[in-house]
């Protein structure tokens, strides 16, 4: 990567970013080890040596494009409002922004989600993921202690259980439909939680002893 994450540029037709968007779908389409920098090449009306004025590998390329999906996953889980108040109120923020980053970064985040850890940048990749998976069960445990969420079922089950239903929706998503990620988010949260929650007259129980 460049010193101070500046973009490297000097070739005409793209710069560093283009050529991340193309290789991206390009690995989507194909599979990333199915992908050769000849695939790239041909896409990109570029030669190989220009592609790696840009980038010293495809290794690389892929590198930048998971850090793409994941810097922005764990953005979401540093703001205030995924770090202050009650539980259930930051884990339904931490849900929400996760479909938001879905749908803003829908190609990177695809990509990550076919990730199985085949080579050391993918393995690096997976460990940050359950890192986040881990950081987010931590959350529903949370809740689950302060009464907003019902305990009967395993913390890692509901947080797995939830974001298999986020990740689902790269499969059928496409921008410009119906829904925009603000009213998608409201669904996910409606189908996710609403059924979690404990009922007001149980959680007044709970508390009274």
């Amino acid at each position: 990567m460049p010193e101070n994450g500046t973009l490297r540029r000097g070739r005409p037709g793209y710069d560093q970013q283009g050529i991340l968007e193309v290789a991206v779908a390009a690995f989507n389409q194909y599979g990333y080890d199915a992908t050769s920098m000849g695939v790239l090449a041909d896409r990109l009306g570029l030669s190989k040596s220009a592609i790696y004025h840009h980038f010293a590998s495809k290794d690389e390329i892929l590198e930048r494009a998971l850090d793409n999906a994941l810097s922005a996953l764990e953005g979401v889980l540093q703001g205030p409002e995924s770090t202050h108040g009650r539980a259930a109120d930051r884990l339904e923020y931490v849900l929400r922004g996760g479909v938001h980053v879905l749908i803003a970064r829908l190609p990177y985040v695809t990509l990550l989600l076919r990730v199985r850890g085949n080579t050391e940048v993918e393995r690096r990749a997976l460990a940050r993921r359950r890192a986040f998976d881990r950081a987010v069960t931590a959350l529903v445990e949370e809740a689950q202690a302060e009464g907003s969420l019902r305990s009967d079922i395993d913390a890692s089950v509901v947080s797995r259980l939830v974001f298999g239903m986020i990740n689902s929706i790269v499969e059928w998503y496409r921008t410009g439909g119906r829904e925009d990620a603000d009213r998608l988010a409201d669904d996910v949260i409606a189908v996710a939680l609403d059924g979690l929650r404990m009922p007001t007259s149980n959680r007044v129980e709970e508390l009274l002893g």
